[in-house]
């Protein structure tokens, strides 16, 4: 029997969750439950607490950094599984708002409006990059492929943690358009 190493079993499902995750958002960004009939109350509350879940990400993501560069392997590990926990739960709570409530609009004027659309036209793009790169860094690790995780998680890291702060960014910035 052909030895296949972690890394090759997941890698279609790495494939297709990367695949799957942006598009079925997409599709469910576009879908307003009130539309097919549900009378549901729009889950107006949420964009607070998904923001502070993407922050609370970013200090975690800081957090098992400086537990691995310490030798703090478990911490590290209990860590980076509670950021893609976060993360996981940023996307539910974001995809529920989206699917009960109108998009808000960004009503800045002027410079601060080209700020605003770059900080999210580039916080999504890498949303979606993030997703396999984060998958591929964690199976890495769970194959105690240290040497390989390490290099990819040095690029991994930066902009995940860019996504987690601009994921705030963008909603303190929008925040003041909310109905």
């Amino acid at each position: 029997m052909e030895n296949i190493s972690l890394e090759q079993k997941f890698s279609k499902l790495i494939i297709a969750v990367s695949i799957l995750i942006p598009v079925v958002v997409a599709i469910l960004f576009g879908v307003k439950l009130k539309d097919f009939g549900y009378n549901v109350e729009p889950l107006s509350f949420l964009p607070p607490i998904y923001a502070t879940t993407n922050g609370i990400t970013a200090i975690v993501l800081i957090g098992a950094v400086i537990a691995i560069k310490n030798g703090k392997r478990k911490l590290h590990e209990r860590l980076m599984t509670s950021a893609i926990a976060l993360s996981v739960a940023f996307l539910v709570m974001y995809v529920a708002y989206h699917m009960t409530s109108d998009s808000t609009k960004f009503g800045g004027e002027g410079t601060i409006r080209y700020v605003y659309f770059f900080i999210l036209i580039t916080h999504i793009v890498l949303s979606i990059a993030i997703i396999p790169m984060v998958l591929i860094t964690y199976v890495r690790a769970l194959s105690q492929k240290f040497d390989t995780h390490k290099k990819i998680a040095k690029i991994t890291f930066p902009i995940w943690l860019y996504v987690a702060v601009t994921g705030v960014v963008v909603y303190l910035m929008i925040s003041p358009y909310y109905v």
